[in-house]
Parts: C-alpha cells; structure tokens; sequence
C-alpha cells in the first residue's frame, strides 16, 4: 500500500444524497468513495450533507471536493429538460447542494473530482444539458449497468478514448471502464472541453478549460476497486497532489 502523505491534514468533501430508507430520512453514499480519497488521494474524506447552498460555506475547510454517483437523477427543470423520464430517480436536495457547491468551488480554484452523476451535475452546473436517457438516442448503446451482483454491474465494459490533460494524468490514450448510468452529457456546458469519449459518441470525461485547479468530470466509476487499476490510481493520485497543493497554497496566503 503506497503511503498516505499528509493524510490527517487534507480534506475533501463529498456531497451525500438525501434518502428515505424503510420510512427513515438518511443522508450517505457508498463508501468505496470516500475509501478512494483516504487510501487513493491520501486525504481525509468528509460527508457533506444535501442542506442547500448554505453548504458552501464548508468549502471554507476543505481542500478539494468530490462529487459522487448516485442512483438519482439531475431534474430535467435544472437545464430545461421537459418532463422527467425518471420521475421517482430524483434528489432535489442533492441537486440544490451540489450545484451551488461546484459553481463556488470552482470559481475559487478548489480542486474538483466529479464522478458519474458528478460530471452530470458538473455540466449543468456550467449551463450544459442532459440526455434523460442515452440508451434512447440513436446509435448509442445501453450505457446501464444491467442486471447481476455489484461485481459484475462494475465489470469494465465498453473502451473510451482518453485525450488532451486526462490522457496524461492516466498516461494512456484508451483504457477500458465500466458503466452505469442512464443520463449523458447532451450540450457541453460553456468551458469545458472533452476529454474522453466512447465509442458510440457519449461523452465519459470532460475538464474545466482555463480551470484555476484541478477540475475534471469523469462519467465511469473509477473509485470500484481503484486500488486494483492503475488509471484509477493515477487519477486518485492526481487529485489528492491537486488538493495538496492547494492546502499549501491557502496556508502559504494566511
């Protein structure tokens, strides 16, 4: 195991989704996530509660931010969608936490790791939309996780084609990934540039052009058993030197 540099001092926050479990309002998410920023970023995860835009005042604390999957939807009424394909996949309560939060973490340079659902959010945070369901469009694949246990929905499934700073971060031009969702990138968001793609055309990674930190949306799961696959490690290593840097960045101005 690689070791953890400065992990009791660097922070990064994940957003939780909201959820009603056997009648009872829970706030959490798988924690394979927070496993990849301890044991990949060397950093201390955080759980941000989906309390609204007051949540930003977190970003105060932390030294990067990851936005996790989730079951759930973005609302089709955020980027002009129409009626919800999904109408019992929604988070209203995520939705109005993790925008704000990307918009302001973003604008003051915190860095950014925004997965699955994330770069969902991350797009239409930036003024980008959505397909609903991509497995509908024409000539694109079920990009869903199908049916079986957890380890077979995460088995790799289909090659993306890595470009521009991700291809460096990963150092590979193709890699394989799974994939389990529903909604795509429709309209890229004003300033950001893609930067990996699947063979049919959907997009599976974009970054922040002109970003003051590290800011990228990754549309696979690199967190499932990121210490098992070397992309996924370059990735969490990356983040977690970003988020450094940005710790001592801050100190160094206080």
């Amino acid at each position: 195991m690689r070791e953890r540099v400065h992990v009791k001092d660097i922070i990064v926050g994940i957003p939780a989704c909201a959820k009603l479990v056997d009648g009872v309002a829970r706030h959490d998410t798988p924690a394979r996530y927070a496993d990849a920023v301890f044991g990949g970023a060397g950093a201390l995860p955080l759980m941000i509660p989906p309390m609204g835009a007051e949540e930003v005042a977190v970003l105060d604390r932390l030294d990067g931010l990851l936005i996790p999957g989730s079951p759930s939807n973005v609302h089709p009424s955020l980027y002009g969608g129409g009626d919800s394909a999904t109408p019992d996949l929604h988070d209203p309560l995520r939705d109005a936490t993790t925008l704000p939060l990307l918009r302001a973490a973003l604008s003051r340079g915190v860095p950014v790791l925004a997965i699955c659902r994330g770069i969902q959010e991350l797009n239409v945070a930036l003024g980008g939309t959505l397909f609903q369901e991509v497995h509908k469009q024409p000539g694109r694949m079920d990009h869903r996780g199908g049916p079986g246990t957890q380890a077979e929905r995460y088995r790799p499934k289909h090659e993306v084609a890595l470009s521009g700073q991700l291809a460096r971060v990963i150092g590979a031009t193709s890699i394989r990934v799974n994939s389990l969702h529903g909604q795509a990138i429709d309209r890229l968001a004003p300033g950001l540039v893609v930067e990996a793609i699947a063979p049919d055309g959907t997009i599976e990674a974009v970054r922040l052009e002109g970003a003051r930190g590290f800011a990228f949306g990754i549309q696979w799961h690199p967190e499932w058993r990121y210490d098992q696959d070397a992309a996924s490690l370059a990735l969490f290593a990356a983040f977690g030197a970003a988020c450094r840097e940005w710790h001592g960045s801050v100190r160094k101005a206080a």
